[in-house]
């Protein structure tokens, strides 16, 4: 296997060593896997210094492409667990971390992987630290959080509205399922925001780094979380319903159960649900309760909207 020198893995993070790169493996970016490999020193910098890395570390990096962050991680952790679904691009992923013996290199999906397995003994402290392909982006990071896989950080590079959608606050046009979904079980910060140059080939839309750092428990007190994100995603299936239509129809439930379980909430049956918090979520659920019929015995058809997460 041919070995990358170190200037060669330098100029990875850039247009040109990445453009060589891709060249020489006669490769080109596939839209449908969302690639957009990073060519910015200053973007791979505000990765890794937001990571906080550590010798003691794990991380997990998803969309491992060339190896341009992989290569930065190595010198900086115990272990990097690099993920590459493109089997084009393992040679070169390869070739830039062959140094580095505490890298392990997996030519799979990372949504049909047993990412459980990745981890197994080992009690090192966990991270994600990625820049994470477009097509995925939103579903991994939930999928993340919501497996009990011991994390306590990630830091992701993601198109700037799913940045936003994060991060968003009540009331705002931003504020849905994947902010409460995300929230949920992390703190979120934007890290910066980063142009459509910093990646080859270039995307339509600029980029953010953003850091979640995982709660060791939940926001709030949830007793029933299939239900607490059942409620939620009835609150954001069609935004402009009040809260008691919304969760009569997508529970669903009788008006005057949707109703009678808002006031027991305190929350007034016709707020819209996207200016409910978190912890007001977490309440209604506890007031629907043996209210909400089970998902196996909906109508056919009926509250299954599947609204933008």
């Amino acid at each position: 296997m041919m070995v990358m020198t170190p200037d060669e893995v330098d100029a990875l993070a850039t247009r040109t060593g990445t453009a060589r790169v891709l060249r020489t493996l006669g490769v080109h970016p596939r839209k449908r896997w969302g690639q957009h490999f990073l060519v910015d020193a200053h973007a791979l910098g505000q990765i890794l210094s937001a990571a906080n890395l550590s010798m003691d570390d794990t991380v997990l990096e998803v969309g491992a492409g060339l190896g341009t962050l992989t290569a930065a991680l190595a010198p900086r952790v115990r272990r990097v667990i690099a993920v590459e679904v493109d089997e084009t691009l393992v040679p070169s992923l390869r070739s830039a971390v062959a140094p580095w013996s505490n890298v392990q290199v997996i030519c799979a999906d990372i949504m049909t992987l047993d990412r459980a397995a990745l981890f197994a003994r080992d009690d090192s402290p966990r991270k994600v630290v990625a820049n994470l392909p477009y097509n995925l982006a939103s579903a991994l990071v939930v999928a993340l959080l919501e497996q009990p896989l011991g994390l306590r950080q990630l830091v992701v590079t993601v198109q700037r509205e799913v940045a936003s959608r994060m991060a968003a606050c009540p009331a705002t046009s931003d504020y849905g399922i994947l902010s409460i979904a995300v929230q949920y079980r992390a703190d979120v910060s934007v890290v910066e925001y980063l142009p459509a140059s910093a990646f080859f080939p270039a995307p339509d839309v600029e980029s953010a780094v953003v850091r979640l750092d995982v709660r060791a428990q939940p926001a709030c007190v949830v007793h029933d979380e299939a239900l607490f994100f059942r409620v939620v995603r009835a609150a954001f299936s069609q935004r402009r319903k009040t809260i008691r239509n919304a969760l009569a129809g997508g529970i669903p439930m009788p008006v005057s159960s949707a109703a009678e379980a808002c006031k027991r909430a305190g929350i007034a049956p016709m707020r819209r649900g996207e200016t409910l918090d978190i912890a007001e979520f977490a309440t209604l659920t506890d007031a629907v309760g043996s209210n909400a019929v089970r998902p196996e015995e909906c109508p056919p058809g009926h509250g299954r909207t599947r609204p933008r997460q």
